[in-house]
C-alpha cells in the first residue's frame, strides 16, 4: 500500500513538472524560432521609460526607435511584436524564465552580458555621458570628487562605473552611485539638486533634454568610457531566432527602412555599425 502511494505521489510530481514546463517558453538550450513562427507572435521586454528607444507617449502607447525597428524586423516574417514592460534590473531573469523572448531596448553589449545571453549583430552605437547642471561648474570627471552620482540600476553605465574604477568610482562620494529604477527618476533628482550628476546613455540625455527644452541648462560630456553597441539579447539556444533578426537588419538597411526609422527619431540617417 505504501509503495502504491509512493508511485502515485511520484506520478503527481512528474505531472506538475511537465505542466509547468509546458507553460513556459522554450528552455535556454532550445531554439524558440519555430514556436514564434507558428504563433505569429514574439514578446519583447523593455524599460518603457527609456526615451527615445522605447517609452510610453502621452497617450500611454509604447513608441520609440527600437519599437519601430523591432516591428520592421518581424513584419518581414509576418510576426507580431508584442512589447512587455519589465524591471530593467531583472531583464536577464525575465528572459531565462521565458516571460519574454527578447531583450530589446538600448541593450548594450558587455562582456558580462555575453555570458548570459546570445546577442544579435549590433544595430546602433552609443556612449555613456555625465549630465550635470550648468550652474554646478561640473564639466569634467575630476569635478565629481566627493559629489553624489546617480545611475540606473542594471544599466551598462553602472556596470562600466564599477569595472573602470579610476574613471569615476574612486572619486565620487562613498565611491558608489545612487541607483534608480529609471533614468527619469535620476534626472528629476538632478534637476532638484538631490544629486550632482547622472551617468546616462547619450541617446537618452540628448532626446530627454531636447524634448524638455532644457539643453542649455545642462552639461553633457564624456568621462572616458568606451563607446558601446546596442544589440538584441536572446536566450543562448535561440540561434535561428537571432539569425533571422540579423538577416532582417541587413534587409532593412538595403531597402532604406533603417535610415528612415533613424531619421524619424534622431533627425539623421544612420547606417548599421561595422563590427
Amino acid at each position: 500500500m505504501k509503495m502504491k502511494k509512493l508511485v502515485l505521489g511520484m506520478v503527481a510530481v512528474l505531472t506538475l513538472v511537465s505542466l509547468a514546463a509546458c507553460g513556459k517558453k522554450e528552455a535556454s538550450g532550445d531554439d524558440s524560432w519555430k514556436t514564434i513562427e507558428k504563433d505569429k507572435k514574439v514578446t519583447i521586454g523593455l524599460d518603457d521609460t527609456f526615451v527615445p528607444m522605447g517609452f510610453k507617449d502621452d497617450d500611454g502607447k509604447i513608441v520609440g526607435f527600437d519599437i519601430d525597428l523591432a516591428k520592421a524586423v518581424f513584419d518581414q516574417y509576418d510576426i507580431k511584436a508584442d512589447f512587455q514592460p519589465i524591471d530593467w534590473s531583472m531583464k536577464e531573469n525575465e528572459l531565462d524564465n521565458g516571460t519574454i523572448d527578447l531583450i530589446w531596448n538600448g541593450y548594450t553589449v558587455t562582456k558580462s552580458r555575453e555570458k548570459k545571453v546570445l546577442f544579435s549583430d549590433p544595430y546602433a552605437q552609443n556612449e555613456q555621458v555625465l549630465v550635470t547642471k550648468k550652474d554646478s561648474g561640473i564639466t569634467k570627471a575630476a569635478d565629481m570628487k566627493d559629489k553624489v552620482l546617480g545611475a540606473q540600476e542594471g544599466s551598462s553605465g553602472y556596470e562600466a562605473f564599477n569595472n573602470e574604477t579610476k574613471t569615476l568610482k574612486d572619486i565620487v562620494k562613498e565611491n558608489d552611485a545612487t541607483l534608480y529604477a529609471s533614468f527619469n527618476e535620476a534626472m528629476i533628482d538632478l534637476e532638484n539638486g538631490r544629486i550632482d550628476g547622472v551617468l546616462i546613455d547619450k541617446v537618452y540625455a540628448d532626446y530627454y533634454l531636447k524634448k524638455a527644452n532644457k539643453l542649455d541648462d545642462y552639461n553633457i560630456f564624456n568621462v572616458g568610457f568606451k563607446n558601446e553597441n546596442f544589440a538584441v539579447g536572446a536566450r543562448k539556444g535561440d540561434k535561428e531566432l537571432v539569425s533571422k533578426i540579423n538577416s532582417a537588419f541587413k534587409e532593412l538597411q538595403d531597402n532604406g527602412k533603417y535610415a528612415e526609422i533613424s531619421k524619424k527619431w534622431f533627425g539623421e540617417e544612420w547606417s548599421l555599425p561595422k563590427e
